[in-house]
């Protein structure tokens, strides 16, 4: 016997898929507000007039800068004209990139070779926002990502 479809059994299939669809839609919604970092600025347009000023001083150093995690042991290597040095690190955060909730404050000991610090992070995708200031004075300020030892 063959069943005839009626309005009511439409209706029903029209609102279950667009109940599902504007369910998974706030769902995603909460959770990308929910997990957001925040702001990297209060004020991006007072930041912007210094940008350029400031990149210029900080690209002056020279500095090449790197960090590898090996187990739970960051290293951060800051090499000027190829020699380690250790500059003052006035913050030093260890954590994801897409939200703060495992964040760390990093404590580095210089070894002679590199800046290192023991973390509680495991594998995955880790950046390190670093603020240090060298001996002339000059702010540097960078997010490094961090490369993961295999």
């Amino acid at each position: 016997m063959i069943k005839e479809i009626k309005g009511w059994h439409v209706l029903t299939c029209f609102c279950l898929a667009f109940g599902v669809i504007v369910s998974v839609n706030l769902t995603l919604a909460y959770n990308a507000v929910r997990t957001f970092p925040g702001l990297e600025v209060k004020n991006s347009y007072v930041a912007s007039q210094f940008f350029d000023e400031n990149r210029v001083a900080q690209m002056a150093l020279g500095w090449d800068v790197s960090a590898k995690l090996n187990g739970q042991v960051l290293s951060l290597f800051i090499l000027e004209n190829g020699v380690a040095i250790a500059p003052v690190i006035e913050t030093a955060t260890f954590g994801r990139a897409t939200h703060v909730g495992q964040d760390e404050a990093l404590a580095f000991e210089f070894d002679g070779q590199a800046l290192r610090a023991v973390i509680q992070g495991e594998d995955g995708n880790w950046n390190l926002r670093l603020r240090a200031r060298s001996d002339d004075g000059t702010l540097f300020e960078q997010r490094i990502i961090v490369e993961v030892a295999s």
